[in-house]
């Protein structure tokens, strides 16, 4: 019986042994690359996370400075009338 299984075995030739070694190979290095692109993925999001706060951030500070710009353009209309201002020269013209 023992003659049977041992004639029924096959070897690999070292060309078929290096195909199938080099196809292990082959997925090892696609997983190690995969696993470092998804590690640049969560990167990637986590820096996209911080610019869209940044971004939020400095469009609620362009909002209060254009609330800024109305209350005092109000204040100097209410004080001073309409009017020109030269911002070079602070020189005021009041509309006539």
């Amino acid at each position: 019986m023992a003659e049977d299984t041992k004639s029924t075995e096959v070897k690999f030739t070292d060309d078929e042994m290096k195909s199938l070694q080099d196809l292990q190979t082959g997925y090892q290095e696609k997983t190690t690359t995969l696993g470092q692109l998804s590690v640049q993925r969560i990167l990637l999001n986590q820096q996209i996370d911080a610019l869209e706060q940044s971004m939020e951030t400095v469009e609620k500070e362009y909002k209060t400075l254009q609330e800024t710009e109305r209350d005092l353009v109000k204040k100097l209309n209410d004080k001073y009338g309409p009017g020109q201002l030269d911002p070079a020269t602070g020189v005021f013209t009041p509309t006539t």
